[in-house]
């Protein structure tokens, strides 16, 4: 499933745990905290400063970054 600005970080973070490690880089550490639970990604990134167009880059990132480790090879 595709990574919109809607969706919320709980939401977002269930897809893959690795994103939250994406979203700290950028200066997002909340993602853990009660707010996150309720919160789109977009609020999220709208309060800690991110402008519109910084939220679709990011949204971008992060489905790259779920179609390159979906594409990957499975470990066995």
């Amino acid at each position: 499933m595709a990574i919109t600005k809607d969706m919320l970080i709980t939401d977002i973070l269930d897809q893959d745990m690795e994103i939250a490690q994406i979203l700290m880089q950028k200066g997002m550490h909340c993602i853990g905290c009660m707010a996150a639970s309720g919160e789109s990604l977009e609020q999220a990134m709208y309060v800690h400063g991110f402008t519109p167009e910084e939220v679709d880059k990011t949204i971008e990132e992060l489905n790259a970054f779920l179609t390159v480790k979906a594409a990957a090879p499975k470990a066995e």
